[in-house]
């Protein structure tokens, strides 16, 4: 069985063609979903909405607790943590990660940069000791995860090598820090065009739901062939 985290942070609500104002990174992710359940319909799918239930941002207790060894952390660090460690035990039970993640000011939405914030974990997530030189991180994220960020922008050329690609900080802002923890298998869609709500962003709908369609035959593909016969 392939466990999957679904993510959504859109502060929009809804889907999509489905609602007013619903939201396109919402409709991607759904998408994504939909076409796996209808294949592998007793894979376990927990969901997680970032957008409407944002994790508490990293504050200085945060950052001084986690830097306590366990063994030494009292119980107020032990409860600054809680939210972490369930966010941490999520990202670690997963085999794939499914993130909707729309453009709010060339970035990532903040609620989603909290997650990240919550995940990216000294001793859980990643490991640092100083006395290895100039390299004192390594990745403690092990298996084969894959990930998957289903992205929405007003505008549009955001893609490598796009009139504005280099404004984009949404994807490499999410699988930059997952990389770096050990999750290096990445994939990612997105919808443009909706600024201007005419033929280009229909199209774009059209383009992004097929590289989603592919994404779960590839994706899929690669986790049965990781299943024990």
């Amino acid at each position: 069985m392939t466990n999957i985290l679904h993510i959504d942070s859109s502060a929009r609500s809804g889907l999509s063609g489905q609602q007013a104002h619903g939201s396109h990174s919402r409709r991607l992710s759904a998408k994504f979903i939909e076409l796996w359940r209808a294949k592998r319909p007793n894979d376990e799918i927990i969901y997680r909405d970032v957008g409407s239930t944002p994790p508490a941002p990293v504050t200085g207790q945060w950052v001084h607790a986690a830097f306590t060894k366990p063994e030494d952390r009292e119980d107020w660090m032990r409860d600054v943590l809680a939210e972490s460690d369930a966010l941490v035990d999520e990202l670690l039970r997963a085999d794939v990660i499914v993130a909707g993640v729309p453009m709010y000011n060339f970035g990532m939405p903040a609620q989603m940069k909290a997650w990240i914030d919550n995940i990216v974990r000294v001793g859980r997530t990643f490991g640092f000791d100083r006395s290895l030189g100039d390299v004192p991180y390594w990745p403690l994220v092990t298996g084969n995860k894959s990930v998957v960020v289903l992205s929405a922008r007003g505008d549009f050329g955001y893609d490598p090598n796009g009139r504005v690609a280099h404004l984009n900080h949404v994807e490499g802002g999410v699988l930059s820090p997952l990389h770096y923890i050990g999750i290096t298998d990445q994939y990612t869609a997105a919808i443009e065009y909706d600024e201007f709500g005419d033929d280009r962003l229909n199209q774009s709908i059209q383009d992004a739901e097929e590289t989603v369609s592919e994404l779960v035959d590839k994706i899929m593909a690669k986790h049965n062939a990781l299943i024990p016969a």
